[in-house]
Order: C-alpha cells, then sequence, then structure tokens
C-alpha cells in the first residue's frame, strides 16, 4: 500500500469520477486507475463502483482512515518545517457561518504577519455538517457551537455570544412597537424562522422556553444560522440571531433586540481526541486564544470564556473546569 494509492481514493471521492480524480491531483487516468486496482487487489475487495465512479462501502471505510493518514503526513511536514524556525503546511478549519463573517480576516491577517508560509483552507458549515468532517479526518480543527456529540471530539470553550431578536425598523413590520427589549413570553407570541429540530442552537432555545410554559411557533425551521439570518434581511419574518449576524450596514432596515433570560450562545474550539495537532495547526490554535485575551479586538456582543488551562489527551487539548453544556 502506498501513499499515492490513498490520495487516488480521497480524490476519486472527492470529484467523483477517475478523470477528475486525476485532473486534481495532475495525472492521467490510467494511473488512478492502477493506483485503485492495486490496492483493492491488496485489500481483497472492491474499492469503486465503476459504473457510477462513487466509493462502495469498504472504500469508504478506506477513505476514513486515508484522510487521517494524510492528514498526519501533512503534519510530518509542517513539524520538521517548524524545526527550521519557520511554520510552514496547510491547516483545514471549518467554521459556523456567523462566526466565520468576522473571525476568518482576523486569521488571515494573523497567519500572513506571523507565519506567512502557512495557508489556510476555510471550510464554513453548520455543527451537522462540520462534525463528521472534522472526526474524518477532513479538517484539522473547527470552531462550532457547543456542546458538540460524539466521544472522538474534545472541546475547549472561546466566547459567549448574545442572542438577539431581529426584527425590521420599518414601524409598520416591527412586531414589538419599538419595544427595546422582549420576554422569552413574548417570543412565543410571534412566528420565528427557528434552527431546525436536533441543532445545538435550537436546543438553547427549547431549553430557555420550557421552563416557562411557552411553546415556540416556527414559521420554517432551518439548518443554518447565515441561512436564517438571510431569509429574515429578505423580510421572510423575525429570528433569534447571534449578535455578529447582524451587520451594521443592514442596522437601518433590522434591529437587534435584547432577550430576557435568554443565555448567550457557547462557542468553541473542537478538536479530534486522537492524534497531535500539526505545527501549523498549533499556530493557528495559539492565534484563536491570543484574540480571545483581547477583549479590544473582539465585535460587539462577544464574550471570551475564561477556562482553566488546557491538559492534554493523547495529544489533543481538553478545557477542564467549565462544562460543555
Amino acid at each position: 500500500m502506498e501513499f499515492r494509492h490513498l490520495q487516488a481514493v480521497a480524490a476519486v471521492a472527492e470529484h467523483g469520477s477517475f478523470t477528475g480524480a486525476a485532473d486534481a491531483l495532475g495525472t492521467v487516468q490510467s494511473n488512478i486507475s492502477s493506483h485503485i486496482a492495486r490496492l483493492e487487489r491488496e485489500l481483497g475487495t472492491t474499492l469503486v463502483d465503476r459504473s457510477t465512479g462513487r466509493l462502495t462501502a469498504e472504500g469508504e471505510v478506506v477513505l476514513a482512515r486515508a484522510y487521517r493518514i494524510m492528514a498526519e503526513v501533512d503534519a510530518l511536514t509542517s513539524d520538521l518545517g517548524a524545526l527550521r524556525a519557520e511554520v510552514t503546511g496547510v491547516v483545514r478549519a471549518g467554521m459556523i457561518g456567523t462566526t466565520a463573517r468576522w473571525l476568518v480576516p482576523y486569521l488571515l491577517a494573523q497567519c500572513a504577519r506571523s507565519h506567512p508560509k502557512l495557508r489556510l483552507v476555510v471550510a464554513e458549515g453548520t455543527n451537522s455538517s462540520l462534525d463528521p468532517m472534522l472526526g474524518a479526518g477532513r479538517l484539522d480543527l473547527a470552531i462550532m457551537t457547543l456542546p458538540v456529540p460524539g466521544r472522538d471530539l474534545v472541546s475547549e470553550p472561546l466566547f459567549a455570544e448574545e442572542l438577539l431578536l431581529v426584527v425590521p425598523t420599518d414601524p409598520d413590520e416591527d412586531p414589538l412597537g419599538g419595544a427595546t427589549k422582549a420576554t422569552i413570553a413574548e417570543l412565543g407570541k410571534l412566528e420565528l424562522l427557528l434552527p431546525a429540530p436536533g441543532t445545538a442552537f435550537r436546543a438553547e432555545l427549547d431549553t430557555a422556553a420550557k421552563p416557562l410554559g411557552v411553546r415556540l411557533r416556527p414559521k420554517a425551521e432551518l439548518d443554518g444560522v447565515r441561512l436564517i439570518a438571510s431569509l429574515t434581511f429578505e423580510g421572510h419574518g423575525p429570528a433569534v440571531l447571534p449578535a455578529t449576524a447582524v451587520p451594521m450596514h443592514l442596522r437601518e432596515r433590522f434591529r437587534p433586540v435584547a432577550i430576557e433570560g435568554l443565555s448567550a450562545r457557547r462557542v468553541g474550539l473542537v478538536l479530534r481526541n486522537r492524534g497531535l495537532p500539526s505545527a501549523a495547526a498549533s499556530a493557528v490554535l495559539a492565534i484563536l486564544r491570543k484574540l480571545m485575551a483581547d477583549t479590544a479586538a473582539l465585535p460587539e456582543g462577544i464574550h471570551p470564556i475564561r477556562t482553566a488551562p488546557a491538559q492534554g489527551t493523547e495529544g489533543a487539548l481538553r478545557a477542564i473546569g467549565v462544562p460543555n453544556g
């Protein structure tokens, strides 16, 4: 089994065909076919369905391991570069959309200043899409809403973000009649664009409403805070959104309203439980933690979560003294 064989499997999975995989890897289709065939003979099973270009069930098992192996090879290269006093390599980071909007520009600027040979690749998504990507080794780290499920992942709280009701400023469309605060009971009287059931964000809202006997009324239920925000700004209905989801250029048309009794959402750094972060990934982690220590650099509505020093667990970092819930 050779490294290029695993690269071929991953490329076919990502591009859906041998031709697409060859283009992505800068080679010819016959080489991809040869690599896959050799690996199949060695493992004694079919990895790719030639009629569809999709991986078989056995191929998916190999793919999951291949991503982790490729990530470790990238980390090895990065670690060796760090010994020469320069941080190099690729860091693949996943982020929930509303956080990515303000955090990615900061990370890009800091990486360019401190580690110009480091390349940052960012995948924007929801918790439900980022979780399996991180677990499979396709991401080195992720910034996600806490808590996160799964024994293979560990989390470190970074910040709490205020949750606000967003309504139009137009008096004819404002369901609160200009009020600057709202109660959870008042939320129950509105038809809201709500997070999908089963998401961490929806669980927070339901947990706050249930003890008060309030049942939130969905106009629609959507998986993705940025999608909810976009629909709200297009006039499809009010929504509860994180503070950073309302950009300043829209504040003339939409106003955020404080909600009494609703806790802030918790956002944290999530890593795999097993494996050592590369030198490049460690550099990005250091930048993130430095940002959390500089409250003046954080957007309005973001409050750092102070945690006890982290302890190592099989190479990853686990925050202690702070519950994920």
